[in-house]
C-alpha cells in the first residue's frame, strides 16, 4: 500500500529525516510516535504528498508520487488521500454538509453525487441532524467528525491523521479513536496516525517509533 525508501529531508542545515524506510499494508492502522522534534509530522506530510523529500521514494499503490509534477500530484492527492489534523480546519461560512463536499467538488463530482455521499457519511457518523449547522454551532467532537467525513468523501486509499484527537477532551478523543477502527472494519480504510496519545497508539495494528530522524518498528 505505502512504501517509503530512504527518505531524507532537511530544512537549511537542519537534517530532519535521515533515511526513513517503512511499509504499510492496505487496511492497517499504523501509529507513529516519538518525542517532539523526532520528525513525525515531517514524515507524515511527505507520505501524504504535501511536501517532497530531498531524496528517496514514496510509493502509494505502486505509484512513485515523488516523480509526479505538481498538477498530477494534486490530482493524485485529491483522489487517493484524506487528511485529518489536530484542528479541524472547517470553513466557518459553510455548514457541515457543504464542508464535507468540498474535496468532491475539487474532484469535479456533481453536486448531486457529492451531497448524496456526504449525507451517507453524516448518517454513518450520527451527524445527519447537524448537516445544516455551521462549525460554530457544533461541538469540538462534532467538528472533528465532520473533518473525518470530509477526508472520506472521495473514498481515499489512505487517511493521514496528525494528532487527530489532540484538541479534544478525553470522551470525544475516545469516541474519535473508536470511529477510526469502525471505519477500518466497515470500509477497510488504511490509517497512518501521528499521535502523542498512548491509548490511540496502542490500539493500532503497529506502532512505529521515530527517533533522531529514523523509524523503528
Amino acid at each position: 500500500m505505502i512504501v517509503a525508501k530512504q527518505i531524507h529531508k532537511s530544512y537549511g542545515s537542519l537534517e530532519i529525516l535521515k533515511g526513513v524506510d517503512l511499509h504499510i499494508n492496505s487496511g492497517e492502522v499504523v501509529s507513529i510516535v516519538g518525542s517532539s522534534g523526532a520528525g513525525k509530522t515531517t514524515l507524515l506530510t511527505i507520505l501524504g504528498t504535501l511536501e517532497r523529500p530531498d531524496s528517496g521514494q514514496v510509493l502509494i499503490n505502486g505509484q512513485n508520487v515523488v516523480e509526479l509534477n505538481d498538477k498530477k500530484l494534486a490530482a493524485f492527492r485529491n483522489e487517493n488521500i484524506g487528511f485529518v489534523f489536530q484542528f479541524h480546519h472547517l470553513l466557518p461560512e459553510f455548514n457541515a454538509l457543504e464542508n464535507i463536499c468540498i474535496p468532491a467538488f475539487i474532484a469535479k463530482k456533481s453536486k448531486k453525487e457529492a451531497e448524496a455521499r456526504a449525507v451517507e457519511l453524516l448518517e454513518l457518523f450520527n451527524l445527519k441532524d447537524r448537516a445544516t449547522h455551521k462549525p460554530s454551532e457544533l461541538s469540538g467532537g462534532e467538528q472533528q467528525r465532520v473533518a473525518v467525513a470530509r477526508a472520506l468523501i472521495n473514498n481515499p486509499k489512505v487517511i493521514f491523521a496528525d494528532e487527530p484527537s489532540g484538541n479534544l477532551d478525553s470522551k470525544n478523543a475516545s469516541e474519535l479513536h473508536q470511529l477510526f477502527f469502525k471505519l477500518r472494519h466497515e470500509l477497510k480504510q488504511t490509517f497512518v496516525i501521528v499521535t502523542h496519545n498512548n491509548e490511540l497508539a496502542k490500539m493500532g495494528d503497529r506502532t512505529l517509533v521515530m527517533k533522531d530522524g529514523r523509524v523503528s518498528n
